[in-house]
């Protein structure tokens, strides 16, 4: 059951996995985070929540199933309307409540979410179909884009090619919280969507040029997984950077998958078997990038 929930969790999930799920068991959570900013959780990836004078602001919105939960948990926060919502990437378990939300107030993602959802997606041969009109964005940016509300600049920052090709990481800069999306999942193995522009090397490259852009008082809200800090994403990113080159050099001196997962090779490393990329399927999907011509 925990490799299922986890399953659901942290990839991408197509409609019709969704809807097996038994959403009504599902609690959304509320955390205060620091400053404007809460953090919302429930199936899915986790919900950044900016609230003030001016309305809320959300960062992803989970699963449509979750959208009344959602929203009656904003209601315990704020009562002001919703003004935007934020997509940290295109995978379902993030957008879900797109179409929903976005009655409400536009949606803002990078060009490339965009272009996902419109067109559908293949991930690991499963195959999503086109997005609904009212779950696509509406504001789009290929860098960056700022929001200015309840005193907050909330600046969106496309790193390309982390785990996927569409990624943005949401800085809320007065309160000193960063919603990294799927660029984190923290204390686990990271699910990086290979068949849609992610990679496991790209994404330690974003990672190593976000660290010097917060600081020890940094809150980062992980797309799966608890409240992190700095100090956490710099242990994620040396078990990611210690991988890629035990693995790497494995495969240089010849070694098949199969040796690879034989010989234990990240056995070092098994205590970040934590979700759904097991030990073993975190090999592989190395082995497909570190292999590719």
């Amino acid at each position: 059951m925990k490799r299922l929930f986890a399953f659901a969790a942290a990839m991408f999930v197509t409609a019709a996995f969704a809807q097996q799920q038994d959403f009504s068991k599902v609690e959304i959570k509320v955390q205060k985070v620091q400053g404007t900013v809460y953090m919302l959780t429930g199936a899915g990836g986790n919900i950044g929540v900016c609230v003030g004078d001016d309305g809320i602001v959300i960062v992803d919105d989970e699963f449509a199933p979750l959208a009344p939960k959602i929203k009656d948990a904003l209601k315990s926060i704020s009562t002001k309307p919703i003004k935007f919502i934020i997509n940290t990437h295109f995978h379902g378990d993030h957008t879900g409540s797109n179409e929903i939300f976005g009655h409400d107030a536009p949606i803002i993602a990078h060009d490339n979410a965009r272009t996902r959802l419109a067109a559908g997606s293949t991930t690991m041969g499963r195959a999503t179909p086109p997005a609904p009109k009212g779950a696509l964005p509406v504001i789009t940016f290929n860098d960056t884009t700022t929001v200015h509300v309840n005193g907050e600049d909330i600046k969106a920052v496309h790193f390309p090619h982390g785990h996927t090709d569409g990624d943005a990481v949401i800085f809320f800069t007065k309160s000193n919280v960063v919603h990294m999306g799927d660029d984190l999942f923290f204390a686990q193995f990271p699910f990086v969507d290979l068949d849609n522009g992610g990679s496991v090397r790209g994404l330690i490259k974003n990672l190593e040029a976000i660290m010097p852009m917060i600081d020890d008082n940094t809150k980062l809200i992980a797309g799966h997984g608890a409240l992190s800090d700095k100090k956490a994403l710099n242990e994620w990113i040396n078990m990611l950077k210690g991988t890629v080159a035990i693995e790497n050099e494995a495969i240089q001196k010849g070694k098949t998958l199969e040796q690879i997962k034989a010989e234990k090779t990240l056995v070092a490393w098994s205590n970040w078997d934590q979700g759904f990329m097991t030990l073993e399927k975190y090999e592989e999907q190395l082995y497909k990038e570190l292999t590719k011509k």
